[in-house]
């Protein structure tokens, strides 16, 4: 079962106590390499059972946010400062403070993008009126 949010489809935390790294991509939608490389990049940290990587609920919850923050484009710097603040124990009050700010910040440079976008549209638009009136 999923829940829907904006853009993307987030699967609901299962029942389970671990995941191979095939159940997630599949989950998730991610490709086994890009699960190796938030594990190089230390941002997820499986469990080895010989050369079998088992994905703990902590690294799924971690992948959640990295597609969350990646699909609302975050770098990974600043997703791993979101997600690093999970393990303060101070029941994830600085986390969503941080989460939030950020997010925040994010959606208003968006909006700014928009409004140059749709004034640059506006713009050319206009321009292009203009030439094709004046084609005779």
């Amino acid at each position: 079962m999923t829940k829907v949010a904006a853009y993307a489809t987030v699967p609901l935390k299962g029942e389970r106590d671990d995941y191979t790294i095939t159940e997630l991509c599949g989950e998730f939608g991610v490709t086994a390499r890009a699960l190796r490389f938030y594990e190089d990049e230390g941002l997820i940290q499986p469990e080895r059972r010989g050369t079998q990587r088992i994905y703990s609920q902590r690294d799924r919850a971690r992948l959640a946010w990295i597609l969350r923050g990646k699909r609302g484009g975050f770098s990974l710097a600043e997703i791993r400062e979101m997600i690093d603040l999970y393990d303060l124990d101070d029941g994830r009050r600085q986390q969503r403070e941080v989460t939030v700010a950020s997010c925040t910040a994010k959606i208003d440079a968006l909006q700014a993008q928009k409004r140059d976008i749709d004034a640059a549209i506006a713009e050319l638009t206009e321009f292009v009126d203009l030439l094709n009136a004046n084609r005779d």
